[in-house]
């Protein structure tokens, strides 16, 4: 793994993907739901911190009246000035207006975590390296339903998409 560069607060957007309840509570490996969520909330506080965007995805089943128990993101998780985008597909941009939105705020770094690692987070993180974004994956803040699925990601794919880092390596540009 390597430290991710400095990130520029104005350009850099954190992406956490499907912090919900009933994934949260889903048996995860090579780490526990609660600490990626422990994890996502330091991300988070240090985005904050800098001005830096947050966007919490969530998943919602297409063509049902009512969603399972537990489809809310985590409660105290959203904060006042970041955006919830609501998928229906595994990744988090069809549909959904979230290139728009980065857009037009001149976000081009995304820095990305959630569950799981190898299914939402991947599948955003693709669709992103399609629309020429520059991508960081926090690997201590992503989890998936099986260790060889996380590594997978992690060590094959990801460092062929952008740069893979730890919680305690992001950091931010003081300009």
């Amino acid at each position: 793994m390597t430290a991710a560069f400095p990130l520029a607060p104005a350009r850099s957007a954190l992406i956490l993907v499907d912090l919900m309840d009933r994934i949260v509570a889903l048996p995860l490996e090579p780490r526990k739901g609660t600490e990626v969520l422990t994890a996502a909330e330091e991300l988070a506080s240090a985005f904050r911190s800098a001005g830096a965007l947050v966007v919490l995805v969530r998943v919602e089943r297409p063509g049902v009246a009512e969603q399972p128990p537990g489809s809310a993101l985590v409660q105290g998780l959203r904060r006042d000035g970041d955006v919830e985008i609501v998928k229906r597909t595994i990744g988090a941009f069809q549909g959904t207006g979230l290139d728009d939105l980065l857009r037009e705020r001149g976000v081009t770094t995304l820095v990305l975590a959630g569950i799981a690692t190898n299914l939402g987070v991947e599948s955003t993180a693709r669709a992103a390296g399609d629309l020429g974004y520059d991508l960081v994956f926090v690997e201590d803040a992503m989890s998936a339903l099986t260790g060889a699925e996380h590594e997978a990601s992690v060590k094959l794919d990801f460092p062929r998409l952008g740069t893979v880092t730890r919680t305690a390596d992001v950091r931010f540009t003081s300009g």
